[in-house]
């Protein structure tokens, strides 16, 4: 037991630098592509979501473009109605994740793909690291220890086998559903990553030692636990920026409490979509689609509220003057 713990920290770790390097070097190769893109998300909100989801998706990080947005409305570069669009785009944005693990990490012989990749990109990244060519062999590395850190999580979710299998919560019920969410909140607080969340609860979900309304409520809660990074960006800044990260916390609150009383419904939906999507669904797949279905409905909901978003925002964080 201890070797299978120790291999699951490893795997954890292996996805969380991958994670970072391959953030850090798409955004470095982009240069100001990514400034640029959200200066022009001006012209109306549904570009601005569109913006938000385009750069999450190269990213691969939401927190980044988080973090870039309240740093533009700090500087004024972009109202609160432009700002609120992005904040949804990049947690649709970040659905991707998901999908990676789901349709990659288990279709895939993820050693064969991820050492080269490492290798390649390592390479790359030591000859020319000032250049833009080495941000992205950095970024390639990191996709490289990406797929790695999940091959590790796999072994070591199937070398524990039921080791970790869930005891004293029933995740049918109110009490269950809320412990798995918290649980989800927690791992992602501890981690600072919600991506890395959603590998653990996938991974552990397909080595059949998490039930599927376990792990969708524990998805719930990477979701309400990432915006604590927004809610950290905020500190000390001005307080359209704090708008910025409360609207965040809104969408991602909101949302969480919405899917939580649609989970059945939800869960329903994402086996019959996973079943158009592959004739051998898996479970990894059905939580892919609920969590696209859970951000979608999340945006459904806000984006005809945010008007009155706004405005309630504006009169709650007011500045000295």
């Amino acid at each position: 037991m201890t070797s299978g713990l120790f291999t699951l920290i490893g795997g954890i770790g292996l996805f969380l630098l991958g994670m970072r390097l391959m953030t850090d070097g798409l955004t470095a190769s982009a240069g100001g592509g990514l400034r640029m893109i959200l200066a022009g998300a001006t012209r109306n909100r549904l570009r601005a979501l569109g913006s938000g989801l385009l750069i999450t998706t190269g990213v691969q990080s939401s927190s980044a473009v988080i973090f870039a947005t309240i740093g533009f409305v700090n500087a004024g570069l972009l109202s609160l109605g432009q700002a609120i669009g992005i904040v949804y785009g990049a947690n649709l944005g970040t659905t991707l994740t998901s999908w990676l693990v789901a349709l990659a990490g288990f279709n895939l012989n993820l050693r064969t793909l991820a050492l080269p990749a490492i290798g390649l990109g390592a390479v790359a990244w030591a000859i020319s690291r000032a250049s833009r060519w080495g941000a992205l062999g950095q970024a390639v590395a990191g996709f490289g220890l990406f797929f790695l850190g999940i091959d590790v999580l796999r072994d070591a979710f199937d070398g524990l086998g039921g080791m970790f299998a869930v005891q004293g919560q029933d995740a049918g019920t109110v009490a269950g559903i809320a412990a798995f969410v918290l649980s989800g909140i927690a791992i992602t607080l501890l981690t600072q990553s919600s991506s890395a969340t959603l590998a653990i609860t996938l991974t552990a979900a397909a080595g059949g030692l998490l039930p599927l309304q376990a792990a969708a409520a524990m998805i719930i809660g990477a979701n309400v636990g990432t915006t604590s990074i927004a809610v950290f960006a905020a500190i000390g800044a001005t307080a359209p920026a704090r708008r910025v990260a409360a609207a965040h916390v809104l969408f991602n609150v909101v949302t969480a409490v919405i899917a939580i009383a649609l989970l059945p419904a939800l869960l329903w939906l994402a086996g019959a979509i996973a079943g158009l999507v592959s004739d051998d669904p898996h479970v990894a797949l059905s939580l892919a689609v609920f969590h696209t279905l859970t951000k979608l409905l999340g945006v459904g909901i806000m984006w005809p509220l945010t008007p009155w978003t706004v405005a309630m925002l504006e009169q709650r964080f007011r500045s000295a003057e």
